[in-house]
């Protein structure tokens, strides 16, 4: 009885508890944070990494943000945040699959801001991409790993909406309230502010 006893403490201190989260941060001192003429035509405004003001979706100029952030790019390959911008611009002139592989290597670098949108465009499908449900929970809890608001707001929401239900990403409710209650510990705007509320009372 005794062994049997001493085999499941065993399982269960190994186990992952839930609502442990080990949030990490993108250190984006590895890359150039000089502000380059992509910057100023394809930063998007919710980008919290972003080095100018943004520029609004409806505002850009799409073939001089694309040939902006190509040019720029070629002289520094490894900035994902360069990568996250022409994936932008891309994607907004409905050139999606050529975008898809530039945000996936921003994504890969741990970008919050491709980790969250990559998520998104595989969850909804939108500008045409593939959908890919489960790759899209991984990606907007890394998101929400990684600090990014949207992320941390969204992905419970989905959760709670059952549309991760299929994924092993976790999905318990210990967990999805350290998530809100971390973007709560944020200056959110109005709205934001709103769901986290609600989705803190859903979670209780």
């Amino acid at each position: 009885m005794f062994k049997y006893a001493a085999i499941a403490l065993t399982i269960l201190l190994a186990a992952p508890h839930a609502g442990a989260v080990e949030f990490k941060s993108f250190d984006k001192d590895q890359h150039s944070q000089t502000v380059t003429e992509c910057d100023r035509v394809a930063a998007h405004p919710d980008d919290p990494l972003r080095v100018v003001r943004g520029v609004e979706t409806r505002a850009m100029d799409l073939p001089a943000a694309i040939a902006a952030c190509r040019r720029d790019l070629a002289q520094d390959p490894n900035n994902p945040r360069l990568r996250y911008q022409l994936a932008r611009a891309l994607t907004y002139a409905g050139e999606v699959n050529e975008a898809l592989p530039f945000i996936e290597s921003s994504a890969a670098q741990k970008y919050p801001q491709s980790l969250f949108v990559t998520g998104y465009l595989y969850l909804s499908g939108a500008y045409q991409s593939p959908k890919d449900v489960c790759r899209a929970a991984e990606l907007i809890y890394e998101s929400a790993i990684y600090g990014r608001h949207a992320g941390q707001l969204g992905y419970p929401a989905y959760v709670l909406d059952g549309s991760f239900a299929p994924c092993k990403t976790p999905q318990d409710k210990a967990t999805l309230r350290v998530l809100v209650e971390q973007a709560k510990k944020a200056k959110l705007d109005y709205y934001p502010s709103v769901l986290a509320d609600v989705l803190l009372r859903e979670l209780r």
